[in-house]
C-alpha cells in the first residue's frame, strides 16, 4: 500500500472514530439533561444565576472533555506512526491542528502531512458541532 493510501486509510478511520465519540458524548450529554425532572429544573434556572453558571460550566467541561479525547486520540495516532516524535510534541501538534491554529507543518515529518490536515478540517467540523449543541442547551435555560 502507497503512503499516500495509508494516510488516507488512518485518516478516515480517525475520523470515524472521533466523529462516534463526539456524537455519543453529545448524545449522552442531551440525554441526561431530557429527563423530565431536568427540563423542569433547566426551565427554572435563571442564566445569570449561580446555577446557571453551573449548569453553564458543567456544560462547557463536558464539550472541552470530547475534544481533549480527540486531540489525545490523533496524539496517539501520530506517535505511534512516528509522524511527531514525543509527548509533548504530539498533544502540542494535535491541538493547533485540531483547532486550526495550525502554524505550520515543522512538527510533524513529511510522510503523514496529510493526517494533520484532516484533523485540522475534523476539528473545524467538531468544534463548530459543539458549538450549535452549546447554544442548543443554553436555550433550554430561563433568560428572565
Amino acid at each position: 500500500m502507497s503512503q499516500l493510501a495509508t494516510q488516507f486509510l488512518v485518516s478516515t478511520l480517525l475520523v470515524v472514530l472521533c466523529v462516534a465519540i463526539h456524537g455519543i458524548g453529545l448524545f449522552s450529554l442531551s440525554r441526561a439533561l431530557r429527563t423530565e425532572s431536568s427540563l423542569e429544573r433547566l426551565q427554572n434556572i435563571d442564566a445569570l444565576s449561580p446555577r446557571g453558571a453551573i449548569f453553564t460550566l458543567t456544560t462547557v467541561v463536558a464539550m472541552l472533555a470530547l475534544h481533549g479525547v480527540e486531540i489525545w486520540a490523533f496524539a496517539i495516532v501520530y506517535l505511534a506512526t512516528g509522524a511527531v516524535t514525543g509527548l509533548e510534541n504530539a498533544l502540542y501538534f494535535s491541538t493547533i491542528s485540531y483547532s486550526t491554529v495550525g502554524y505550520n507543518d515543522a512538527h510533524i515529518v513529511q510522510e503523514w502531512r496529510l493526517l494533520g490536515a484532516f484533523e485540522s478540517i475534523l476539528g473545524m467540523i467538531l468544534l463548530g458541532w459543539s458549538t450549535a449543541f452549546f447554544f442548543r442547551m443554553l436555550g433550554r435555560i430561563d433568560a428572565h
